[in-house]
């Protein structure tokens, strides 16, 4: 037992030394135990079949899908630009871009790893016109490149082991005391430490997807109007401290913490 114990712990540690990297889009070290290349791979798979699953509208017949289209290629093509410009294409290394526009009310829009991006018509009734909608899409085209889902991924994966390691540390207690040191662990690894990055990988997201917008030559003011129509659509919500996303005000706030840096690439690229 003691043996299976150890070896639970080598994996923990080995796990965290090997698996922090520094991300070149957002500066600070992320865990990292998969391969971008094959969350890549299993993306286009994923999205394919997706399309193959859903009504996908054609931008030579829908000015919905025209504009999905247009903001997608505008703003791949400057964030394309600007990292080349920087040494860092490699932060793009793999992305072969799709944008689709899918026939839902459902309010929502998503990328996969590698530019994999669907929005639903239903987005664009809350974003009512093409400014909105590239900060949206620059929101979730910044979850992919700053490889929120790997992170995402990881976490979970580290939940997993550390849960596997606790139980083992315990094992010769009594089998109420064991439930009740698991119930705490996967309270609090969630509450602790999944939840809260989760929240931090939503405001990089709202950052750089202003930059990105920015950087096509949006607005990015319009992000302010656009999440408080988000927040009116918005029931009640957790306390933030038990929530996936930042409160509405945080947000809010944030946003505009952020203005001013993605005014200076706005005003650059006019």
């Amino acid at each position: 037992m003691k043996a299976k114990k150890s070896i639970l712990l080598l994996l923990l540690i080995a796990a965290l030394l090997t698996g922090c990297l520094l991300n070149k889009v957002t500066g600070r070290k992320q865990l990292s135990l998969i391969q971008e290349s094959e969350l890549q791979l299993m993306a286009t798979n994923q999205y394919h079949t997706f399309l193959s699953e859903h009504e996908v509208l054609n931008p030579g017949r829908s000015k919905n899908a025209e504009m999905v289209d247009r903001v997608g290629a505008r703003i791949s093509s400057a964030i394309t630009k600007y990292y080349q410009s920087q040494g860092k294409g490699s932060v793009l290394e793999g992305y072969d871009w799709e944008f689709n526009t899918i026939e839902s009310k459902d309010i929502n829009a998503w990328c996969m790893p590698g530019g994999k991006v669907v929005v639903y018509t239903g987005l664009l009734s809350v974003t009512q016109n093409e400014t909105a909608l590239a900060i949206v899409v620059g929101h979730e085209i910044a979850h992919a490149i700053a490889k929120h889902g790997s992170e995402r991924m990881s976490q979970g994966m580290m939940q997993q082991l550390g849960g596997m390691a606790l139980q083992v540390a315990i094992s010769q207690k009594p089998t109420e005391t064991q439930n009740l040191f698991l119930q705490s662990y996967a309270i609090g690894s969630q509450v602790g430490a999944l939840l809260p990055w989760s929240r931090q990988q939503e405001t990089e997201a709202d950052q750089y997807g202003l930059i990105f917008a920015a950087m096509a030559g949006y607005d990015p003011r319009e992000a302010i109007p656009f999440w408080q129509r988000m927040t009116d659509l918005g029931g009640g919500s957790p306390p933030e401290f038990l929530s996936t996303h930042p409160s509405d005000e945080t947000r809010l706030r944030k946003l505009k913490q952020f203005m001013p840096e993605a005014l200076k690439y706005y005003n650059q690229s006019n």
